[in-house]
Formats: structure tokens, C-alpha cells, sequence
């Protein structure tokens, strides 16, 4: 497995513009949010196992790379979390428009960039984004 340096490194091959690395600091994020909205939004015990699971098996890749970007990716969950609960009623339709308004950023941002997304070469660069747009922040290194 990739160190999470190799990780940055080369998901930073496709960001290098400053006008994508802005776009991506703050859609990434959203991105996240929205996605623990959806799963948090399937009714019954079977969202609620689903929302366990992902947020599990997330968790583990992170701290398996590196237990500060464990730690900081548990809190901005954690953070993600409640600000899903305050969007209660709404949760799906908010998480859907968020969720589709940064992905219409990020890939202005690529264009921009001139480089297609990490994540259509390896589905994992999609749990890497939050973790390089947080590295900077909480000073992340392998």
C-alpha cells in the first residue's frame, strides 16, 4: 500500500493551479459533508448500519496511513455529523444541492487545471481529497 505522502504526491499531479487548489479547499470538504447526509438520510437501521460501516471503514484507511490524519478525519466526521443533524428535515435535498453544486466547482477547477480528476485513474484518490485539503491545516506527513 501507498504511504500517505505517495498519496499526496500524487494526487497533487492534478492540483497544482492555485485557482483549483482554492476550489478543491472548499468543495472537497462539502463533497464529504454531503455524502454522510445521503447515507445518513436512508431510513431505518439499514442507513444507520451503512452510515456505521462507511464511516468504519473510512477511518480505518485513514489511520492506517496516519494516525494524526485519523484523528483530525474523526473530527471533521464528527463536525460533518452534526452539521447533518442541523439540517434535519431537509437533509437529502440539502445534501444533494451541496453535493452537486462543489462537484460543478470541482470540475471547473480541473478545467482550469487542465488534468482530469485523481479519483477517474483510482477510486481511492476519493478518500484521499479531504485528507490533502485538511494536510496543510494539521501539518500531515507519512
Amino acid at each position: 500500500m501507498k504511504t500517505l505522502t505517495q498519496w499526496f504526491d500524487l494526487y497533487g499531479l492534478s492540483h497544482q493551479n492555485p485557482t483549483n487548489i482554492k476550489i478543491h479547499k472548499i468543495a472537497v470538504p462539502i463533497i464529504y459533508l454531503s455524502v454522510i447526509g445521503f447515507i445518513y438520510s436512508i431510513p431505518s437501521i439499514i442507513g444507520t448500519i451503512l452510515l456505521i460501516f462507511c464511516i468504519f471503514a473510512a477511518m480505518a484507511f485513514y489511520f492506517f496511513l496516519n494516525k494524526r490524519l485519523g484523528l483530525f478525519m474523526c473530527i471533521y466526521t464528527i463536525i460533518s455529523l452534526v452539521f447533518v443533524k442541523l439540517m434535519a428535515p431537509f437533509i437529502l435535498e440539502i445534501s444533494m444541492g451541496l453535493f452537486i453544486v462543489a462537484w460543478i466547482f470541482q470540475f471547473i477547477g480541473h478545467k482550469i487545471e487542465g488534468k482530469k480528476p485523481s479519483f477517474l485513474n483510482d477510486l481511492s484518490f476519493l478518500l484521499i481529497g479531504p485528507a490533502w485539503v485538511f494536510k496543510d491545516l494539521f501539518r500531515l506527513h507519512s
